[in-house]
């Protein structure tokens, strides 16, 4: 029982974790286009590989499959999720299960517009949020929107690009300095972590952990402490059942004034899931249970309350000659 993990990157706690739960009965393979991914060198074995945009990057997976036995894939990326959905049938011929959700949802939570128009279409709390100028302006004279607020790419990730603006000026000037941008509404309140696992086999919910998040950086879970309620646990599983999603999913919630409010999606593993796994919310477990076609128990909630996260750096430090794959560092 092997599985693949792609884009690897810094996530050397995800591939340790993998490794724990496979020791025995199976290898962890990882990848990445940069030598100097140090998540490579706590996997059982790991290949450098072309960037995922470039010509002949699928065949070279696909290859790695093959060789290695590989039972499950999956990334640590968004741009790359909805590309190993848009081929989970070429994986599934080879017997590889892509871990994950469909292409259409993975588009979906990497385009914060379309993101938005769904949760306001399936009546969720969300952000206000506008992709013309002219109609935000609108809302603020209506009183529906006030400042400040964010102009941020469409379609992005670790807070990369995002302004904040205090008032018109600054996002007109924002908004005709660059395309693909869109305005959001700032939520006053607390944010909030989501860890959560859809079960491959019955496509169930089986696991959700919560968090408040307490210090941000680089758009990442800085500073946690684990909490539970079950008012936030039955909106959860109504939103990623309604939605679709399987497997590893990773949400961004705000609470104002007592209400919850869906931000963003991610379908995958999180920066910040190590609080999950050291709360003893082992989610690599489930994965392995569903890669041999074993469904799991329903088990929300299970972990202690006022547990703190706090982030530090570490280093890797290795004699491996001249990196030859370094565009990424």
């Amino acid at each position: 029982m092997n599985i693949l993990i792609l884009s690897v990157g810094t996530r050397d706690k995800i591939v340790q974790y993998f490794r724990k739960a496979f020791a025995g009965d199976g290898r962890v393979v990882a990848a990445d286009c940069s030598r100097l991914a140090p998540a490579l060198y706590d996997a059982d074995k790991f290949y450098i590989v072309p960037k995922i945009t470039e010509d002949g990057y699928l065949d070279v997976i696909f290859r790695i499959c093959r060789e290695e036995g590989i039972h499950g894939v999956l990334s640590l990326i968004d741009p790359e999720l909805g590309l190993l959905a848009e081929h989970e049938g070429e994986f599934c011929a080879m017997g590889v299960t892509v871990v994950g959700s469909s292409r259409e949802l993975c588009g979906m939570s990497l385009d914060k517009y379309r993101m938005y128009q769904w949760l306001c279409a399936h009546h969720y709390n969300c952000a206000r949020s506008f992709l013309d100028g002219e109609e935000f302006c609108r809302a603020v004279d209506a009183g529906e929107v006030g400042y400040p607020v964010f102009v941020k790419p469409t379609c992005g990730s670790a807070s990369v690009c995002i302004s904040e603006a205090a008032d018109w000026e600054t996002v007109e000037l924002l908004l005709s300095h660059g395309e693909g941008l869109m305005v959001q509404e700032f939520l006053h309140g607390e944010e909030i972590g989501a860890d959560v696992y859809i079960d491959l086999v019955s496509g169930e919910v089986v696991s959700i952990f919560t968090k408040r998040k307490l210090k941000m950086r680089a758009g990442e879970t800085d500073k946690a402490v684990s909490f539970r309620d079950g008012r936030l646990f039955a909106l959860i599983e109504r939103f990623v059942g309604e939605a679709g999603y399987r497997g590893q999913v990773d949400i961004d919630i705000f609470e104002v004034e007592g209400e919850y409010y869906i931000s963003e999606v991610n379908p995958r593993f999180g920066g910040g899931y190590p609080h999950a796994y050291e709360c003893g919310v082992d989610h690599m477990k489930l994965v392995k249970n569903n890669l041999r076609g074993v469904a799991n128990v329903r088990n929300i909630g299970a972990y202690e309350e006022g547990v703190y996260m706090m982030k530090y750096n570490e280093v890797c430090v290795r004699k491996d000659g001249k990196p030859e794959f370094t565009d990424g560092i």
